[in-house]
């Protein structure tokens, strides 16, 4: 079967095909001994040589596919250049080169998917595919009808005009606000950029779920592997729609989303393998939270559950 060489080195789990790409064009890929620059080049699993930096790269057959409930305080990257803790440190169990669907910042907490399937994980992240992220944003104070319904509506940031495609209240407490809001693209800080051009102070930001599949049941720092139909409905998701001119969008899951957790500040993520734990420094089982054999993290049950709820 004869592919496009980065869509050969996404399928055998080097990379995304973006980060590919660069790979290529960075002249890291050689074909049949013969350095590779051009994008287009096509290659022949069957009968081709390629190798990145000289290692030899073939096709996997069975892809893996992960889910992690990143903590705050990580990088969502592999590896760090200035040297910061990585969300990839918390699948050191997992043998297989697994890496992050897009990014969710620094300070940020929620679902991540860590795959080898570089062809599914460039169609979520890529913005013309248009799947949906869909955030809980604590905000100082009550924001105004209006201020929601101008980052509705779109706004001109410093790299070109945004909107959220929905922003709405989801829980009030005492000093400050949960709103919902949902986004169509992955760009730098966009849900804090558009919270701020409206005048909103952003307290904390949480991710309860990514392509419609939810963290309720996992604890900060803690992953499990994808359920089958979990894997089956991603695939349906990014598959070519026949005649389709737009691209279709990830569905929120907005009806059931747990709430963000009650613990106090950020601080530093727990270390791989440790127990998170709230504010008073115990786990808070969640209610009607899933079995125990979908609540797998590291390779071991995790035990009680806890999912995120306001304060």
């Amino acid at each position: 079967m004869i592919e496009r060489l980065q869509k050969f080195l996404a399928r055998g789990g080097i990379a995304s095909r973006r980060k590919a790409e660069q790979l290529i064009s960075a002249g890291r890929v050689t074909v049949n001994s013969e350095r590779i620059t051009e994008l287009g080049t096509k290659v022949d699993p069957a009968r081709d040589l390629v190798a990145v930096d000289g290692k030899l790269v073939s096709a996997r057959e069975e892809q893996q596919y992960y889910l992690l409930y990143k903590p705050s305080g990580c990088v969502t990257t592999l590896s760090d250049p200035e040297g910061r803790p990585t969300a990839a440190a918390y699948l050191a169990t997992v043998r297989a080169r697994v890496f992050p669907v897009g990014r969710l910042d620094y300070d940020a907490e929620g679902a991540v998917l860590f795959t080898t399937d570089g062809e599914l994980a460039n169609r979520l992240a890529h913005p013309r595919y248009g799947h949906q992220r869909v955030y809980l944003v604590k905000v100082k104070g009550t924001p105004e009808k209006e201020q929601l319904e101008r980052m509705v509506a779109g706004l001109r940031l410093e790299d070109g005009a945004a909107r959220a495609l929905e922003a709405e209240l989801h829980e009030r407490t005492e000093k400050n606000t949960w709103i919902r809001i949902t986004v169509g693209e992955g760009r730098f800080h966009l849900v804090k950029r558009l919270c701020e051009a409206v005048g909103l102070q952003v307290q904390r930001l949480f991710r309860p779920e990514f392509a419609g599949i939810s963290v309720e049941g996992l604890r900060p720092g803690s992953f499990r592997p994808l359920e089958p139909d979990e894997v089956r409905s991603l695939q349906r998701m990014v598959a070519p729609a026949p005649n389709a001119r737009l691209p279709r969008a990830t569905p929120s899951g907005s009806r059931s989303l747990p709430k963000a957790a009650r613990r106090h500040g950020h601080g530093p993520p727990p270390a791989p393998g440790a127990t998170p734990v709230d504010a008073g420094g115990e786990a808070v089982p969640a209610k009607g939270a899933p079995s125990r054999k979908t609540g797998r993290g590291n390779g071991r049950r995790t035990g009680a559950r806890s999912r995120p709820r306001p304060r």
